[in-house]
């Protein structure tokens, strides 16, 4: 980690290939420091992840720090001009817990994050609308097959995901609300908004932050599918590739107020024919025929998603669940050499190596 700090107080991702600070990278890189008994780090490193934020309360998903080599692709001189999950409310909820004060003004920025996300961003059916499918992180997720006619290619994914960002709608202010061409409300992001209000609620004591995640959850688990046993995205997809059981889909198991999908989900994860894996659950179930445990959200495993639903279990009791993600996340993150993602079968490293959000399993210690 130490290694990966740069001089304007961000950890870099990888310095290869993730060079810029991500949002929700920044936001698990603070609950990494704080593990390693780092808190002044996990402090500033927020700090910067919200030092870029909009008047409006807009967070873009990654900052430069500096001119941007992609300012004609966002039309922004030293950000992006999209947002990613707001991982800052639980990242401050675990160094509250941990006994650290949190800054006013580091507070008062991260509600106003929320703020943008649940009243100004557009609704698909009550659920907060993603402008882009690289605002949920999942990039390559199957769940987006939808946008390419059910046939996935690198090459063809790629030209969509341009003609998806030329066709965001921003707010006066330059903010993106809206996309006609991606009307799209994903299970596991809206998961990750409600949770995240519901932890910076917590730490805040902001009750009116609280009953609007509450909405989003109540709201959520109407889009649980018994027959699909999953989440459903609401929007365009709802019906087609919306409704492929990946492992992001399972991210409401966070904040579920439904016993009968919460249950499911757990015996899923812990289903060697389903989700569960000897490095980490496989990103898509097993059965998919999209299944790939060796490519780019097509199957392999994620320690930012392991360590969510790792975290999902510790709430909920489950010590089964949460003691198999706990050692298959470290497991992976051994073999791999602390990669980006793992082949979920044989810990063979993808993407970045090293990764610095693979440094959560010492949060999960």
């Amino acid at each position: 980690m130490e290694r990966h700090l740069h001089r304007d107080g961000y950890t870099v991702p990888s310095a290869l290939v993730y060079p810029w600070q991500w949002l929700w990278d920044s936001a698990f890189h603070a609950i990494a420091w704080n593990a390693l008994d780092r808190p002044d780090r996990a402090l500033v490193e927020l700090d910067t992840l919200l030092g870029c934020q909009r008047r409006d309360g807009f967070v873009p998903h990654i900052r430069y720090h500096g001119p941007s080599p992609h300012a004609d692709f966002w039309k922004l001189p030293d950000t992006s001009a999209i947002t990613q999950p707001p991982m800052y409310g639980h990242a401050i909820a675990r160094l509250h817990r941990a006994g650290v004060d949190i800054p006013t003004g580091l507070l008062e920025r991260a509600r106003q994050g929320f703020d943008f996300l649940l009243r100004h961003r557009a609704r698909v059916d009550g659920l907060v609308s993603v402008v882009h499918p690289w605002e949920t992180g999942a990039d390559n997720s199957p769940r987006w097959d939808h946008w390419v006619d059910g046939h996935f290619s690198l090459d063809r994914w790629w030209v969509v995901k341009g003609e998806l960002v030329r066709s965001i709608m921003p707010s006066d202010a330059g903010a993106p609300i809206s996309n006609s061409a991606f009307a799209c409300a994903p299970a596991g992001f809206n998961a990750l908004v409600a949770f995240n209000a519901l932890e910076l609620a917590w730490v805040t004591d902001d009750e009116h932050l609280q009953r609007d995640a509450l909405e989003i959850v109540d709201r959520l688990d109407v889009s649980w599918s018994a027959e699909a046993g999953t989440w459903v995205d609401v929007g365009d997809s709802g019906h087609g590739s919306g409704r492929v059981r990946t492992l992001d889909a399972l991210l409401p198991l966070l904040v579920s107020r439904r016993p009968v999908a919460v249950r499911s989900a757990i015996d899923q994860l812990l289903d060697p024919c389903a989700f569960a894996a000897t490095y980490g659950p496989t990103g898509v179930h097993r059965a998919e025929e999209v299944f790939r445990p060796d490519q780019y959200w097509r199957g392999s495993a994620w320690p930012q998603l392991t360590y969510l639903l790792w975290w999902a279990a510790r709430n909920r009791g489950e010590a089964r669940l949460e003691e198999s993600l706990r050692t298959s996340a470290r497991r992976g993150a051994a073999r791999s050499r602390m990669a980006e993602h793992w082949h979920p079968d044989d810990g063979t490293g993808l993407g970045a190596v090293p990764q610095s959000w693979s440094a959560l399993v010492v949060a999960m210690a």
